[in-house]
């Protein structure tokens, strides 16, 4: 609202006991309306982001804008001490980003805070996504065993977390897994001036109404108290997303009564919640290309696609100890130059895909190249593989094969040293030539 309402936030700094005025955003214009927006009296900040790869980030919002938020990340953090960087981490996603958003803190004065993924209606929710707070501390500690924990207020949302000797610090919102709901203090207005008790409820009330009515003060309270003690014990039913929809804040296009004082259910009628889940239900067996009408894997015929060049990108990782690293980086692993012979197996691998994946197309191989990266801060090996084709189909599952592979091969030749070695985030990172670009 302060971004797009001239003078609200002058409007919201002068009222009686208002403490603190924060700001929860994108970043996207922030960078050019920041100075103006804290000598008016802002003095807390949140801005989201949720990935810190340009190409990833467009993918996430759909925009284009990854460096004019990054500006405002660079710009804010001068400014507010410590500024927020919310991050929601999605398994599959941006799960291999952690570490990364962790390293910011060790030069700026941020508090990046790791969000657990949550339902909501238009998020796409889907429990393979959700990525625990346990699991984002393991991984998370793994690479910084130093990480100690702080103490948190009574009413704080954020599990936080140091590194000693780091500028910043780290935090976990932990909504799903462990629940903070007995200890909220919060509660939400929306642009169009409906109460939430909850961020997960469908219910609101409308305050807006209230005022327009003539509601005295003492209305206006017992109105709201009603409301907190209404309040679900834990997450207002969010579980039930699949069955019910909430609101996104920002989200005023409903058609609502113009009178009374009323609660808004949202949730759509038991026919329309059929047929959504019948409609999903037949969407969901035409993403399967490799499976005929009768659900029998087949494989596809390509017959009919012209050739085009086409490039393909991947990569893996692998966690190694610190003895494995000193030893690779000086060259003295008792089967010599492993990362040499994992970056010759990643290549043989691609060559060789149509022959491990059953139903992946033999195709002529242009070229392939496999690189690898050594971070001794994070005690990891990054392979990445890039491989080219001119053809009916895409070269992905060589490209994937390729990093597995000589992950696979580093973790032969080390597994005598450690028992703990993790190979982890195979992905693609980047498609192009084909039906659709990534």
């Amino acid at each position: 609202m302060f971004l797009l309402s001239s003078g609200s936030l002058e409007v919201v700094c002068k009222l009686p006991n208002i403490q603190k005025v924060s700001l929860t955003t994108n970043g996207l214009v922030l960078s050019r309306l920041l100075t103006e927006l804290v000598e008016a009296g802002l003095n807390g900040l949140n801005i989201s982001l949720d990935s810190l790869v340009e190409q990833k980030f467009e993918f996430l919002t759909r925009r284009k804008g990854w460096t004019n938020v990054w500006n405002s990340v660079v710009l804010a953090e001068k400014l507010f001490s410590p500024l927020k960087l919310n991050c929601v981490v999605m398994r599959g996603v941006n799960d291999d980003e952690l570490c990364d958003f962790v390293q910011l803190t060790r030069m700026m004065n941020l508090d990046v805070r790791f969000i657990e993924f949550m339902p909501f209606s238009g998020n796409k929710w889907s429990q393979r996504k959700f990525f625990p707070y346990s699991e984002m501390l393991g991984m998370i500690q793994r690479v910084f065993p130093e990480l100690v924990k702080l103490s948190d207020t009574l009413d704080s949302t954020s599990k936080a977390y140091k590194i000693p000797g780091y500028v910043g610090q780290i935090g976990f919102i932990t909504s799903m897994s462990k629940n903070f709901c007995s200890s909220c203090t919060r509660l939400r207005i929306t642009a169009d001036g409906n109460l939430k008790t909850c961020l997960h409820g469908a219910s609101e009330v409308s305050l807006r109404d209230a005022i327009r009515q003539g509601k005295t003060e003492q209305e206006l309270c017992q109105l709201i108290s009603d409301a907190v003690k209404a309040k679900k014990a834990a997450h207002a039913g969010m579980l039930n997303i699949e069955a019910e929809k909430n609101r996104p804040m920002i989200l005023i296009g409903h058609e609502r009564p113009r009178h009374g004082i009323h609660f808004l259910s949202l949730a759509p009628k038991p026919e329309k919640i059929e047929r959504r889940q019948l409609h999903t239900s037949v969407s969901s067996l035409k993403t399967f290309s490799h499976l005929d009408t009768s659900g029998k894997a087949v494989m596809v015929d390509i017959g009919a696609k012209p050739s085009t060049n086409r490039v393909a990108h991947a990569r893996s990782t692998v966690v190694l100890s610190p003895e494995i690293i000193d030893l690779i980086s000086k060259n003295l692993m008792k089967k010599g130059d492993v990362l040499t012979v994992a970056q010759i197996a990643g290549i043989m691998a691609a060559k060789r895909t149509a022959g491990l994946i059953p139903l992946c197309h033999n195709i002529a191989l242009s070229d392939v190249k496999v690189d690898h990266e050594l971070d001794s801060n994070s005690t990891s090996v990054h392979f990445f593989s890039t491989v080219q084709c001119c053809a009916q189909t895409g070269a992905e599952m060589e490209a994937l094969t390729a990093v597995a592979v000589a992950a696979l091969c580093l973790y032969d030749m080390c597994k005598a040293i450690s028992k703990s070695i993790v190979i982890t985030d195979i992905k693609l990172l980047h498609k192009k030539g084909g039906k659709s670009d990534f």
